[in-house]
């Protein structure tokens, strides 16, 4: 049996601007490598105009335009599987929290990866859906084990699955300021209250992966993602060399092992496991 990886992210792009590198270096090495998104971004802009411009397509056409961006960039990717999850838009904080649990959980026993990725709890820079998908990940990773959880959503016996590792994307303050330099400072504003990205510490990453030579790759599945592109022009003025800067470290803090821990530093997710 292969490696298997399953990304668990928010909107369609969180897998190439976040852990693009990641995904197309493992996919690239023969790991079985899956996506989970939970929303199709059916309330974001749409080429730079927001819903309530006349040149949006509104959420229903924008979510079917979003969901083919995004099938287009797994494809880029070399990811195995594509899965959406069909919660609304900036609405995933508010969802029926066993609901959400139910359903990644029967992914992740239909899929059964040996090492998940997710947001960090800080939501990367305090976006709510963020925060809610970290959330509900870390609690299916828990209750995918447990045999008391039942889960209608697969036909598998209800098979537990025990995930072997599950990581938060960390960045660190030189990738923030990398990113925040081509796109601009992003920002969050929750209950009126702005909030922004707070970088990892260095000596909180446990894992360091080295994407280098898929960077050229990632930039083609950003490119995927059409009708945001204009929110992200500062990219396309960059180099070759400057996305390899960009997108070339991925770094990620272990939120729990089965197989290993320890103050080393990873530079392989798959670190522990074995086949």
């Amino acid at each position: 049996m292969s490696l298997t990886l399953m990304a668990v992210l928010a909107h369609p792009d969180d897998e190439s601007l976040g852990v693009g590198g990641t995904l197309a270096k493992y996919a690239a090495a023969g790991v079985d490598v899956f996506l989970l998104t939970a929303t199709r971004g059916e309330r974001g802009r749409f080429n730079g105009h927001r819903p309530e411009e006349q040149e949006h397509p509104g959420a229903t056409a924008l979510a079917a335009i979003r969901e083919r961006e995004l099938r287009a960039a797994g494809a880029e990717l070399g990811l195995r599987g594509v899965s959406l999850l069909d919660f609304g838009d900036q609405q995933l904080g508010f969802a029926d929290p066993h609901d959400a649990i139910e359903r990644i959980v029967g992914e992740l026993r239909r899929i059964r990866p040996d090492v998940v990725l997710t947001f960090g709890p800080d939501g990367a820079y305090g976006h709510p859906d963020h925060i809610a998908i970290s959330q509900f990940t870390t609690a299916a990773t828990v209750a995918a084990a447990d045999p008391t959880f039942v889960c209608a959503l697969v036909d598998t016996e209800q098979r537990t699955h025990s995930v072997s590792k599950l990581y938060y994307i960390a960045w660190p303050e030189p990738t923030w300021a990398a990113y925040e330099s081509a796109v601009g400072k992003l920002s969050s504003t929750v209950d009126a209250v702005q909030r922004r990205p707070t970088p990892w510490p260095d000596w909180a990453i446990t894992t360091d992966i080295d994407a280098r030579d898929v960077s050229a790759t990632v930039w083609r599945a950003v490119c995927c993602h059409q009708s945001q592109l204009p929110n992200y022009t500062g990219l396309k003025k960059l180099s070759p060399a400057e996305h390899q800067n960009l997108w070339g470290r991925q770094t990620f803090y272990r939120a729990f092992s089965t197989v290993n821990g320890g103050r080393s530093r990873e530079t392989d997710l798959f670190a522990g496991i074995s086949r």
